[in-house]
């Protein structure tokens, strides 16, 4: 299916949105009192440079070797392309994300146009470190433009006693029917220990990830008994449709479990089979999804802010190991990374100016330290004219302050949050982007900041430049751990880290195509922090203009509120 974005007087690449989703069978038992604990990586191969890069990882499978991720990963098909793509697969060992502490399973590689291909499922060996190291099978799905989600709820009684000193563990098991047949797992529930009795807790997924929009198509939902050293014990299972269960809480709502195995073999013995349990709809509700576009196609304006340290750790500017060293051939990462998010946002932007904030420096005349100062030293007007007037204003500041310390972000995001505090109906969303050598010194302070501003519509891209330990930005960008302080979590999370050295030292990497790839990987996830917002306070998009979307900056303080 083609993507819906008409636009008369361009041209386009005629592009399919497909997903793919991964299983593994007789992975390599790695782990020397359980089983392996899998998790899957996606490559794709970079035309310009030829190398692969990450796009993205699976969930991970503890005690299993032989795993059905419910993660999927979607990416645009072209025909006339050659996509390559690589799979590999590693047994977890810690909680770190460098993949070389983990053990590695096995590889493959192939073209998206061969998974494409294969029809609906893509079977190929793992290369590993065995002569059999198991193999990947890739499911591979044209996806609908569905934007409805389900919120579910459902509860079990009478389900069948598996564990011998106790009673079962269960957790249910959602899985969508193919065409060749198959099913493929889209959702798990979390494991109720020790009842025959479970009230799951509601969870939501999209109709396209349930059913692909498909109201008819077969849902297979199982129910197992968990065990920890996963070989979950099955004990039943029954089919429906989104259409059933979209009627919500009913008669025909409540279904059987049903263990095939377990029937048979009773009838065979001449004794009745009633079922495993039964499992009961509890809640169904059908909801619109709205996408970033639907908000700022009916005139949500997003408010971009730049902060800029100029702490004495980034090294003297006038000696070429400095990070805000000027090299007369090359741009240095502050200029890199101003840029590169820039050039993105200045496209939305009907004025082109932006404010632009500096901290950490001792400023003329009299060298008081300040954390939260214009860089075009204006305090009173921040705005720099276009991303060229950013950069001429940060190559200027160079001149005219003395880098000095200590690192504090706090006031700059404190800065931006006191606009958002005004802006809280859905209007405004404002970004946050700060540029630092990563030797943060007031992180008790940033952590309130971050909680505080996570209430409010706003998101904070960090760009890490330089070779300092960045462990403590990790902390502030609550991938794996929601952020706190003072006993409080933050609402969501806000914050994108991404460090400059990924990024650069590669080689065949021009510039431009270096700055091109850090915009990606630092703006990604604004559309889902932004939409984040917008649900938890139900605020909907307003119908669409008839005029470009503008994009304007965010204004400084009075003084008297500085």
């Amino acid at each position: 299916m083609a993507e819906n974005t008409f636009q008369p007087g361009t041209g386009v690449a005629p592009a399919t949105l497909v997903e793919l989703s991964i299983s593994c069978r007789h992975l390599i038992d790695s782990d020397v009192f359980s089983k392996s604990d899998p998790i899957g990586v996606l490559f794709e191969m970079d035309s310009a440079n030829k190398q692969y890069r990450e796009l993205g990882r699976t969930e991970i499978i503890w005690n299993n070797l032989n795993p059905d991720f419910v993660k999927k990963f979607v990416m645009h098909y072209y025909f006339e392309q050659s996509q390559k793509l690589k799979f590999e697969i590693y047994d977890v060992d810690s909680k770190s994300a460098d993949l070389s502490k983990h053990d590695f399973l096995g590889r493959m590689e192939c073209t998206l146009g061969e998974i494409v291909a294969s029809g609906t499922r893509y079977t190929r060996r793992l290369l590993g470190p065995k002569k059999n190291s198991g193999t990947i099978i890739v499911g591979v799905e044209e996806l609908s433009s569905c934007k409805e989600q389900g919120n579910f709820q459902f509860r079990a009684s009478k389900l069948d006693k598996k564990d011998f000193f106790g009673k079962s563990d269960p957790f249910l098991t959602f899985s969508r029917a193919n065409e060749d047949s198959s099913f493929t797992v889209v959702h798990r529930t979390e494991v109720i220990k020790k009842t025959l009795n479970p009230t799951w807790k509601p969870f939501t997924i999209s109709v396209r990830a349930l059913c692909n929009g498909d109201y008819d198509r077969s849902i297979k939902v199982e129910c197992y008994d968990w065990d920890a050293d996963g070989g979950h014990d099955f004990i039943g299972e029954f089919q429906t449709t989104l259409r059933e269960l979209s009627r919500g809480p009913s008669q025909q709502n409540i279904f059987e479990c049903i263990n095939g195995k377990k029937r048979d073999k009773k009838l065979k013995k001449g004794k009745s089979y009633t079922n495993s349990g039964v499992i009961e709809l509890m809640s169904c509700k059908m909801e619109k999804v709205y996408t970033f576009l639907d908000y700022v196609r009916g005139g949500t304006q997003l408010n971009c802010s730049f902060a800029v340290d100029f702490t004495a750790s980034n090294g003297d500017p006038k000696s070429p190991s400095s990070l805000h060293y000027m090299n007369p051939y090359r741009p240095n990462a502050y200029q890199t990374a101003l840029r590169s998010v820039g050039e993105i946002i200045k496209d939305y932007d009907s004025d082109k100016l932006f404010p632009v904030l500096g901290f950490g420096a001792r400023l003329p005349p009299d060298g008081v330290v300040s954390h939260e100062f214009a860089l075009n030293g204006n305090p009173n007007n921040p705005y720099c004219t276009g991303i060229e007037g950013v950069l001429e204003s940060y190559n200027k500041a160079l001149h005219s302050i003395q880098l000095y310390g200590p690192t504090n972000f706090a006031p700059v995001i404190n800065h931006v949050s006191r606009f958002a505090e005004a802006k809280t109906g859905g209007t405004d969303y404002f970004i946050l982007l700060i540029v630092t050598d990563g030797i943060i010194t007031d992180m008790p302070q940033t952590c309130e900041a971050i909680v505080h501003a996570a209430s409010l519509p706003m998101s904070i891209i960090i760009v890490g430049v330089g070779d300092a330990d960045f462990e403590a930005m990790d902390v502030l960008d609550g991938d794996d751990v929601r952020l706190s302080s003072r006993g409080k979590h933050a609402e969501r999370d806000i914050v994108q880290f991404v460090p400059m050295r990924n990024f650069t030292g590669r080689q065949g990497d021009n510039p431009a195509t270096l700055q091109a790839m850090l915009a990606k990987e630092v703006l990604e996830e604004i559309p889902d922090q932004f939409l984040s917002y917008m649900k938890t306070r139900n605020i909907k998009p307003k119908p669409p203009l008839q005029r470009q979307l503008t994009i304007s900056s965010v204004t400084s303080l009075p003084a008297s509120e500085q």
